[in-house]
């Protein structure tokens, strides 16, 4: 292994100095955040050397978007990570610019290979500038990576014709049966819609333009950012996040939102072809998910917890800003894709409060549910058979501050508001869901940690992200019931081993 360059020793410098000033109750508890500085995109997700690796777009410097590092970080569980140093740098004529988002697997050697898309500004006739992206390979040990010196391995030579050199990022690659390479990226073509790309490589390193996976023709936003494509219970599924979308009925509320489409690869024509669309997440902050299987053949995906639309509005005045999803485990019912919170959540469960049908109206409080890192499952339905009208569960709450989900039966609409946060500015704060209930009935799962809260609604059949800055002393959570409500409630705190005790 080479020397790294000073731009990355820097930058390790920096991160190890300053990162440790932060104290753990400053951060989430177990969602991975930015070591210090800015995070977005989750890159190079997978299992190697015994651990599970989560690389991410990092700027160290500042809480603002800047040149692209990889960030790095390990887990034994997928909920408590381990800052690693910085793994990548723009530090190469070819990446100057910008180590953009990809993927990583290991080689037949034992290596780690990491694939990502490198950046460099042009200078336009005009006097503006242009990104142009290139893929490029780097291959390290799970902590020091040597960037390959033939990259980059995929540029504008390799695009089909009308292909765009700027909108062309974003590799997620894999290993077939046969010990052939593929990777997926996403592109624009001539319509300046988005597409994604299939190559091919005998051997991860050389490699060949082989087919449009599929195009957007217009349909879902514009260029298609982040794909990840994978079989799943019989179908195929593509992930990816795309920019500009318009709202559709209550999907796509996001702009650069996700989409999951569920269908069939040809694997004679490598084509696919969607049968069903929908959002990944129907909340406010979530984008640019990755997936990896995991060792025991679990499907598990995790997204940058973040809109773009509010980047530089922050409440939380803190060194560090970005932070993932809880790790979900992916599955597909009926036809749409279900997302459930990583089995190995249930591990820090303690302190466990049941209430078994409690009915009431107005707002109530129980015994026993507070709390801001808290797993809460509620079960709701109608009292005496008499349609209630509207159902809300309030939490990270005090005399000033709460953050709300709530339904109401006759639209079958839920909506997560967090206008009463904390916030001083006029952000995104609501969003709005079409959920399934038969006569009312509804299951809620609510994921609180420090600075987030997630909804998984019917068994994950739909899921709402969100990010909070309240204050921690804001730790109330109550019910309102307008009508009569019957409901279960099952609450654990979320704690780690030493808390317990």
């Amino acid at each position: 292994m080479k020397m790294i360059s000073e731009t990355l020793r820097e930058a390790r410098k920096y991160e190890e100095a300053f990162g440790k000033m932060i104290k753990k109750e400053q951060r989430p508890d177990f969602h991975l955040c930015a070591r210090i500085g800015w995070m977005n995109d989750p890159n190079g997700f997978c299992f190697y050397d015994g651990k599970y690796h989560m690389f991410y777009q990092y700027y160290p410097y500042a809480t603002q978007w800047g040149p692209m590092h990889w960030g790095h970080a390990v887990s034994t569980d997928l909920l408590h990570w381990e800052y690693l140093p910085a793994a990548l740098a723009p530090d190469e004529f070819y990446d100057k610019d910008g180590c953009f988002s990809g993927s990583a697997i290991t080689l037949p050697d034992g290596r780690h290979l990491l694939m990502y898309t490198g950046v460099v500004q042009e200078r336009l006739k005009n006097g503006g500038v242009c990104d142009v992206q290139t893929q490029c390979l780097a291959v390290g040990d799970g902590i020091d990576y040597e960037k390959y010196e033939k990259n980059p391995v995929i540029d504008e030579r390799d695009l089909p014709e009308g292909s765009s050199r700027i909108d062309f990022r974003d590799p997620k690659i894999w290993r077939e049966e046969d010990g052939s390479y593929r990777c997926v990226i996403g592109n624009r073509p001539a319509d300046g819609s988005g597409q994604i790309l299939l190559f091919t490589s005998p051997d991860g390193f050389e490699w060949k333009f082989k087919n449009v996976l599929i195009a957007n023709k217009n349909r879902y936003g514009r260029m298609w950012e982040c794909p990840d494509f994978f079989p799943l219970d019989g179908k195929w599924v593509l992930l990816t996040s795309p920019q500009d979308m318009l709202p559709q009925g209550f999907e796509y509320h996001n702009g650069d939102g996700t989409l999951c489409l569920i269908g069939e690869l040809d694997k004679q024509t490598d084509t696919f072809t969607h049968e069903h669309d929908q959002a990944i997440d129907y909340g406010i902050d979530f984008y640019a998910p990755q997936t990896i299987l995991t060792q025991d053949g679990r499907r598990v995906m995790i997204g940058w917890m973040q809109n773009w639309d509010t980047c530089n509005i922050k409440g939380y005045e803190a060194p560090w800003f970005g932070q993932m999803s809880v790790p979900r485990e992916l599955s597909i019912r009926n036809g749409r894709l279900y997302q459930a919170p990583v089995r190995e959540l249930e591990q820090m469960r303690c302190n466990k409060v049941a209430c078994e049908n409690v009915t009431f109206s107005g707002v109530k409080r129980l015994d026993g549910v507070s709390g801001r890192r808290v797993d809460l499952e509620l079960s709701i339905r109608p009292a005496q058979g008499e349609m209630y009208r509207k159902f809300a569960v309030r939490f990270a709450q005090d005399d000033t501050y709460q953050t709300s989900l709530s339904f109401h039966p006759s639209d079958s609409i839920m909506k997560l508001d967090r206008k009463f946060s904390g916030s001083r500015r006029a952000i995104i704060h609501q969003r709005r869901s079409e959920v399934n209930s038969v006569n009312g009935e509804l299951k809620i799962r609510l994921i609180l940690d420090r600075y987030s809260v997630e909804v998984f609604v019917n068994d994950g059949e739909q899921t709402m992200s969100a990010v909070l800055y309240t204050q921690q002393e804001a730790d109330g959570i109550s019910f309102l019931a307008d009508g009569t409500v019957c409901m279960d409630v099952v609450k654990y705190d979320l704690l780690g081993e030493y808390e317990r005790a």
